[in-house]
């Protein structure tokens, strides 16, 4: 529904490390700072658009790489083993899974489609699977694949999400449901947030292109009434009576933005680079201009801890030419952007190909061969 808007060999002191290890491991899945992943679309000079996007997590997603090709037959997982929603994709699809997953978490398709599934802990809210049409409902990690496979417009995606639901299905390596909502955007620039709350799809239009983590969409938005002189612009000096107070340095327009890892804060931080940055052309110069941005919300291991333990990190981030049809992912290990291009695969093979994202791997690792 949519609503628009060796156990008995260790010691006691071993299986008490073991069991802290396990409750650490359950806090990471459900705590509020597992949130990190950045998003956000920046238009270029001719009319184009191109996306980026951090993932951070406190556990490795072993993500691979992978292309769906055109008229591939694909199928939702529903709760308890239970057959879901199933379709034959009609557009090729390019990106990143997780966890082994037949699914992407992040990709583009052929059609300069774009998007990624971003953690929205405390407020995801799915539709009652025994409720639901088996043949509308998702599992909440196969609504990305679901919409990259089959439209090329966001009119499209909301067109089919009417009468579609997300049902709650436990994923099995994590061991839970995971809380998640989506940002998509398409290559005339149109972008669009998809939110489970309360069982229904709360669909936003999204004319920022940003998006972060909970709270939901229409809160940052109001949030954003807190910071309605952000500028790229520097502020004028103060003058009371004789005096005149000029800005220390330079930026003094985004004074007080905030800096920390929060989710509200990314969310300002992140509206405004994109509001303050120079066009430039699709192609490298914008890719370029999006790994600059993306750039300022890598984590490092250690800079969030739960239990004195680090937590989520920046494990990749990707940007994608939405003109050019090229995704890039670079890695923790291997900061270097690496392409994955349309043309080089064989858009209607008969299977999936993925490739390992290996640290130091050649540049052209991840540009699959035609088959």
């Amino acid at each position: 529904m949519i609503e628009d808007s060796a156990r008995s060999a260790r010691s006691p002191a071993q299986r008490l490390r073991s069991l802290g290890t396990l409750l650490l491991a359950a806090s990471m899945l459900t705590s509020q700072a597992a949130s990190a992943c950045t998003s956000f679309l920046i238009p270029t000079s001719d009319n184009g658009a191109v996306y980026g996007r951090t993932m951070e997590f406190g556990f490795e997603l072993e993500s691979r790489a992978m292309m769906i090709p055109r008229n591939y037959k694909l199928a939702s997982s529903g709760a308890d083993g239970k057959p879901a929603a199933s379709w034959t994709s009609k557009y090729a699809a390019v990106g990143l899974n997780a966890l082994g997953v037949t699914a992407l978490v992040d990709g583009m398709n052929e059609k300069g489609l774009v998007g990624g599934i971003l953690y929205f802990p405390g407020f995801a809210g799915y539709a009652d699977a025994g409720k639901s049409d088996p043949a509308k409902s998702l599992a909440p990690w196969d609504v990305l694949t679901w919409a990259l496979t089959n439209f090329a417009t966001i009119a499209e995606v909301k067109a089919a999400l009417e009468g579609m639901a997300v049902i709650g299905v436990e994923q099995q390596q994590m061991k839970m449901v995971p809380p998640v909502h989506y940002t998509l955007h398409d290559a005339s620039g149109a972008s669009l947030v998809i939110e489970p709350i309360d069982g229904k799809l709360k669909l936003y239009d999204n004319p920022l292109g940003v998006m972060t983590n909970a709270p939901p969409f229409d809160w940052h938005l109001t949030n954003l009434r807190n910071y309605v002189k952000l500028s790229p612009h520097n502020a004028p000096p103060l003058k009371i009576g004789s005096q005149s107070f000029s800005p220390l340095g330079e930026g003094s327009g985004m004074l007080g933005i905030p800096g920390d890892p929060t989710p509200p804060s990314r969310f300002l931080r992140a509206l405004g680079y994109t509001l303050s940055v120079e066009r430039k052309p699709s192609g490298i110069e914008s890719v370029r201009l999006a790994e600059h941005i993306v750039n300022n919300f890598d984590i490092p291991k250690g800079w969030i801890k739960a239990g004195g333990e680090p937590l989520e990190y920046t494990q990749w981030s990707t940007v994608a030419d939405l003109t050019n049809r090229v995704f890039y992912v670079k890695t923790y290990t291997d900061p270097v952007l690496r392409a994955i291009d349309f043309k080089s695969f064989d858009l209607d093979a008969n299977a999936i190909v993925s490739a390992e994202l290996k640290p130091g791997m050649a540049a052209p690792a991840l540009a699959f061969p035609k088959r």
